[in-house]
C-alpha cells in the first residue's frame, strides 16, 4: 500500500525562551532550536529563512502551517501565531493550532509522559499524556494550570520533563495527527 504524501509543514513554536521551528518534507525533517529570551520577533524571519535554505524550498511551498498555541508568554505566543496566520494568508495554506505542551513530549520514548512549563507562584502549566509513535495519542491529564505539588502528586513515577526545551518537529508531527483548526492562544 503506498504512503500518503507528507505535506510540506512548517511548525512554529515561540511561547517560551527558546524559538523552535520545525519543517516536514517529504525528503524528510528539519528542525532549528534557539534560546532567544523575548526577542522571538527579531529572530524568527531569519531563523525561517536559514531553516527553509537548508531544506531547499521557499515559503510559497509550504502547504500546512501549524502553531504552538501556548501556554507561553503573552508576547512571545502572539508573535508565533502572528507569524503563522500571516505566512499561511500568503502562501494559501491552513494554519492549525496545538498545544505548546505537546513540543515538549520525549519522542522517541513511548508511554505516559508528564510535561510542564513553571507558571510562578508555586503554579505550572502542565498535562499528562500517553505518547505513541512520538506523538500524542491521549490525555490522562488535561493540560490545565495547576498548584506544583498537586501535579507532582498526579505524575507519580512517571516521566515528568519540566520546562523542557520545545521541539517543532514534535509539534509539526502532533499537528498532522490532530491540529486544530480552531484554536485559541493562552497565556502564563
Amino acid at each position: 500500500m503506498p504512503r500518503t504524501p507528507v505535506p510540506i509543514t512548517l511548525a512554529i513554536e515561540s511561547a517560551t525562551p527558546y524559538l523552535a521551528l520545525g519543517l516536514l518534507t517529504p525528503q524528510g525533517e528539519f528542525g532549528l532550536r534557539r534560546e532567544v529570551g523575548r526577542t522571538h520577533a527579531e529572530q524568527l524571519p531569519g531563523a525561517l529563512e536559514a531553516l527553509l535554505a537548508e531544506a531547499g524550498l521557499k515559503p510559497n511551498q509550504l502547504e500546512q502551517l501549524i502553531v504552538g498555541t501556548g501556554p507561553g508568554s503573552y508576547t512571545g505566543v502572539r508573535v508565533g501565531a502572528s507569524y503563522a496566520l500571516g505566512l499561511g494568508r500568503a502562501c494559501g495554506a491552513p494554519v492549525l493550532g496545538v498545544s505548546t505542551l505537546e513540543s515538549l513530549i520525549d519522542t522517541q520514548q513511548d508511554g505516559i509522559q508528564a510535561v510542564s512549563l513553571d507558571a510562578r507562584k508555586e503554579q505550572l502549566y502542565g498535562a499528562v499524556y500517553v505518547v505513541g509513535g512520538g506523538v500524542v495519542v491521549d490525555s490522562l491529564i488535561p493540560a490545565a494550570k495547576y498548584p506544583h505539588a498537586e501535579f507532582a502528586a498526579q505524575v507519580g513515577g512517571h516521566l515528568w520533563r519540566q520546562d523542557a526545551p520545545p521541539d517543532a518537529v514534535a509539534l509539526a508531527c502532533a499537528g498532522l495527527a490532530h491540529g486544530l483548526s480552531d484554536w485559541q492562544l493562552q497565556y502564563l
